[in-house]
């Protein structure tokens, strides 16, 4: 089962890196090129309209191979995932549901007028077909987003020990749950930082090689203002997402700071090197050097200098100091594996006594489990230390996505500072900006390794859970031999890449192919 349980992953990990090489620049671009269409209904500016319409070719070529591997991620919940798509699939498949019914529908329908209406529809009708479409692939984002969500934090439903199964009693908790709202913003911005970044380093390149200048600085333009906006409001987002897993996944923060003992107080590292050596169980150091900013940690979790963060050893001991410095004893992991363990016996005992039709036992141990309930994943644990996530690999991945992050700001506020004022690039010499001109391209793949990074920590650091603290990943799984699962991810993992490399060359030849005149004639 082991090996099933980490093919599964792999495959699913797998589906999903690729899945996400395509959703946020959809989400970015689609946006960027509503508002140049929108640009070009106001002016009547045939060179808005070219601009437009090249941006619109690159976004439909990344559209149509993201929708693919997306269909492919969710057919995998049912087929390795069963376990868990059985035990909440009335909840998990709601968000999917609307997300399909509402959101996928309308993107799939406006998109075909977008691409094909051209002088078929009015000018307004096309840019509202544009909108939608941009507006359909974010509500198409935010459903799933909210699924996800609920998986990093479970919550308006409630366990039927009768059918063995949780089940939704507020889908609206589920929709606008803290976890929900952080996600959906911090993930949907960010994509707009990075279809910002992808406008401007293609333009780049295009001002690199002398090729439709005016082109370029017009997308540049619109890319440098929108990524500001979305870089800005990512970081913002991002504080937000901090303060809630702080309260929803203690153990995830730890892990993000490599931090094993917290303190009141606490520093936040702002640069470290992890020791390969230490584990939950010895004394080792955490860091072999590490640079760290006093009381940053309690300002980013608590939003207060003196507040404590707990560590993943102080998690997995249940301890905890109040606001007046009083050391506080919560459940320990190991009392919640062994009140897990007493809540699958109460359901045990459920399904008997239901059999044998003794209502009144029935009642009690359904009380009694409900109260309990939320250990009830716990009790397929072996010990506390099973339930403390890959530590180097979580804090790496979110100071990488911090770092990249932090520059992505500046990066955006001095493009729109150059679109403002040309002349302080222009009177650096040509040296100055061919430099600059490389970094922009070079800031398409560092947006996308911070994009990457930032899953990475959602997703790494709530194991080993598929729901966070009802199911193990081991639970969660399909019955299917090893075999079959290697079988699977080898063919996806060729397919995949010669989608993927089938959508660079595509945007490349685009790219090369399109001068101002082609973009013109593309007009008639």
């Amino acid at each position: 089962m082991i090996t099933m349980v980490d093919w599964a992953r792999a495959q699913f990990a797998l589906t999903a890196i690729y899945h996400w090489l395509f959703v946020p620049l959809t989400l970015g671009l689609g946006v960027i090129i509503a508002i140049m269409e929108t640009i070009y209904y106001r002016t009547r500016d045939e060179r808005w309209l070219a601009t437009t319409k090249f941006w619109m070719t690159l976004f439909g070529v990344n559209f149509a191979i993201g929708v693919a591997t997306g269909i492919i991620l969710e057919f995998e919940f049912g087929t390795n995932w069963s376990n868990y798509s059985w035990f909440v699939g009335d909840i998990f498949g709601a968000p999917l549901a609307v997300e399909g019914i509402l959101a996928f529908f309308m993107e799939s329908t406006f998109i075909a007028v977008m691409f094909f209406g051209w002088k078929k529809v009015s000018p307004r009708f096309h840019l509202l077909s544009t909108w939608l479409t941009a507006l359909g692939a974010s509500l198409s984002a935010l459903w799933i987003l909210v699924a996800n969500a609920w998986m990093q934090y479970p919550t308006g439903c409630e366990f039927n020990a009768a059918t063995m199964r949780n089940e939704m009693t507020d889908f609206w908790a589920v929709a606008l749950s803290p976890m929900a709202v952080t996600k959906v913003l911090h993930t949907v911005t960010s994509a707009w930082a990075l279809g910002a970044a992808f406008v401007i380093g293609v333009s780049a390149w295009l001002l690199l090689k002398g090729r439709n200048v005016e082109h370029a600085w017009r997308s540049i333009k619109v890319g440098a203002w929108f990524g500001l906006v979305g870089i800005i409001v990512t970081s913002i987002t991002g504080d937000t997402s901090a303060v809630t897993v702080t309260k929803y996944q203690p153990m995830k923060l730890a892990a993000m700071e490599g931090l094993y003992r917290g303190s009141t107080g606490q520093s936040i590292v702002a640069f470290g090197i992890m020791n390969p050596d230490k584990e939950v169980d010895n004394d080792e150091d955490p860091f072999l050097f590490d640079i760290s900013l006093p009381y940053g940690l309690s300002l980013l979790a608590h939003h207060d200098p003196n507040a404590f963060v707990a560590g993943i050893n102080d998690i997995i001991d249940g301890r905890s100091i109040d606001s007046n410095g009083d050391t506080v004893n919560n459940v320990s992991y190991a009392e919640r594996i062994e009140r897990g363990k007493a809540v699958r016996a109460m359901i045990a005992r459920h399904n008997e006594a239901t059999q044998a039709g003794d209502s009144a036992l029935v009642d009690s141990l359904s009380r009694a489990i409900n109260a309990d309930f939320k250990y009830f994943g716990y009790g397929y644990l072996d010990k506390p230390e099973d339930a403390v996530p890959n530590v180097p690999l979580t804090f790496y991945t979110f100071h990488i996505m911090v770092t990249i992050g932090g520059y992505l700001v500046l990066f955006m506020a001095l493009w729109v500072l150059l679109t403002w004022k040309p002349r302080l690039l222009s009177e650096r010499g040509p040296l100055l900006k061919r430099l600059w001109y490389l970094l922009a391209i070079i800031t398409v793949p560092l947006t996308y390794i911070c994009s990457a990074a930032g899953w990475i920590v959602a997703e790494v650091g709530r194991q080993p859970w598929t729901i966070q603290d009802l199911m193990p990943n081991h639970v969660a799984v399909s019955d299917l031999s090893a075999s079959y699962v290697q079988t699977t991810f080898w063919i996806f993992a060729v397919v995949f890449t010669a989608l993927l490399i089938a959508d660079v060359g595509i945007i490349m030849s685009q790219i090369s192919r399109k001068s101002l005149t082609d973009l013109e004639k593309s007009n008639d």
